[in-house]
C-alpha cells in the first residue's frame, strides 16, 4: 500500500470517526435553519431548496430555509456569522457575500474566510455575456473590436455594484483591454427588461436566467464566463475560446457553511451527508437543469477554494476600482 493510499485511508477513517462523534453527541436534536441571503427564486435559493429536504432526511431533522434578502447577501451571512456555533444555523453561501462584499463595501464587518466555516462546496453556475439583438457584432471577437473602436460608448449591465456579475464584466474588460461602461441595476429583472427593450447594449447574467431569452432569439449570446461551455447550453461558446478573452474563467459558486467555531464533528457529519445528497441522481439532475455543475468538495478543499477565489476577486476589484 502506497503512502498516498495510507493517507487517504487515514483521512477517511478520521472523517468517519468525526461523523460517529456527532451522532454520539446527540446532534442534531432539533430542526436546522439554512439561511439564504437572497429572496426566494434565485440561484442560491434554488440550490438550497434542492438539497435541504434530502439533507434533512439523512440527518433525521428538518432543514428549514430562511430567506434574508438584501445588501447583496450580507444580511443573511451576518446572521450566520453571529449565530451560536452549534450546527443549527447554517448558510448556503456564494462568492458575493462570502468574499466580494468585504472587498467592495467597508460597511461589511465580517471576514468570510475567518468568520465562516466551510463545510461542503456544492458547485458552480456560469454567467453569460449577452447583448441586444441590434448590436452588429456577431461574436465575442467582433464585440471586442467594436468596443475598441468606440471606447466608453458601449454599456453593460449587472445586477449591482460588487456582484459576481459586475466582477465578471470587469474581468472581460480587463482581459479584452476595452472600455465598456458599467450600468448597475438593483436586480436582475429590471436589467433584463432594459436589455430586451434595447435600452442597454450588453448585460452579464446568470446563464439559467438568460437561457430562455437566448433560445427565443431575444438576445445575442456572446459567451459564458467559465472556461468551458455549459452542458445546458452547448451551442453558446465560452468567452475564453476567443484569444483576447482566454483568461476569462469565473462562475457563481455555492457552498454550505457555518459559523466559525462549529464543532469539527458536526462539520464532518454535515459534509458526509451533503456529499451523499449531492451524489443522488435526482439532485444532480435538478441542479444540472439549472446550469449548476456539481463538484462536491470537503471542508479543507472548500476553504482553499475560497482563499483562491478571494484573491482573484481582490485583483479584479482593485484593478477596476470597484466600491460601494
Amino acid at each position: 500500500m502506497t503512502t498516498k493510499t495510507l493517507l487517504r485511508a487515514a483521512a477517511a477513517a478520521t472523517l468517519a470517526f468525526s461523523a460517529l462523534a456527532a451522532h454520539a453527541s446527540g446532534w442534531p436534536a432539533k430542526p436546522i435553519t439554512l439561511v439564504v441571503g437572497y429572496t426566494a427564486g434565485g440561484s442560491v435559493d434554488l440550490v438550497a431548496r434542492t438539497v435541504a429536504p434530502e439533507l434533512g432526511k439523512r440527518l433525521g431533522q428538518s432543514v428549514v430555509i430562511e430567506n434574508l434578502g438584501g445588501a447583496g447577501g450580507t444580511i443573511g451571512a451576518s446572521k450566520v456569522v453571529k449565530a451560536e456555533a452549534d450546527g443549527y444555523t447554517l448558510l448556503m453561501g456564494s462568492g458575493s457575500e462570502v468574499s466580494i462584499a468585504r472587498l467592495t463595501n467597508p460597511a461589511v464587518r465580517y471576514d468570510g474566510e475567518k468568520d465562516l466555516a466551510p463545510i461542503t462546496f456544492v458547485g458552480t453556475q456560469p454567467m453569460v455575456l449577452v447583448g441586444k439583438t441590434s448590436l452588429p457584432a456577431k461574436n465575442a471577437a467582433e464585440l471586442m473590436a467594436l468596443a475598441k473602436e468606440q471606447p466608453g460608448k458601449l454599456s453593460y449591465a449587472s445586477s449591482g455594484v460588487g456582484t459576481p456579475l459586475n466582477l465578471a464584466g470587469e474581468l472581460i474588460k480587463q482581459q479584452g483591454h476595452v472600455n465598456i461602461t458599467h450600468v448597475p441595476y438593483k436586480g436582475a429583472s429590471a436589467m433584463a427588461t432594459d436589455l430586451l427593450g434595447g435600452q442597454i447594449d450588453l448585460a452579464v447574467m446568470v446563464l439559467s436566467s438568460a437561457l430562455p431569452h437566448i433560445q427565443a432569439g431575444r438576445v445575442k449570446a456572446y459567451g459564458v464566463t467559465e472556461a468551458r461551455r455549459s452542458g445546458v447550453a452547448p451551442n453558446v461558446p465560452a468567452l475564453a475560446e476567443t484569444p483576447a478573452l482566454k483568461g476569462v474563467d469565473m462562475g457563481v459558486w455555492f457552498g454550505l457553511m457555518g459559523p466559525a467555531g462549529t464543532p469539527r464533528a458536526v462539520i464532518d457529519r454535515l459534509n458526509t451527508e451533503m456529499q451523499a445528497v449531492l451524489a443522488m441522481p435526482d439532485v444532480k439532475k435538478k441542479l444540472a437543469e439549472a446550469g449548476v455543475e456539481v463538484a462536491p468538495a470537503n471542508p479543507a478543499q472548500f476553504g482553499a477554494f475560497i482563499k483562491r477565489e478571494t484573491g482573484r476577486y481582490r485583483t479584479i476589484v482593485q484593478t477596476a476600482g470597484i466600491h460601494e
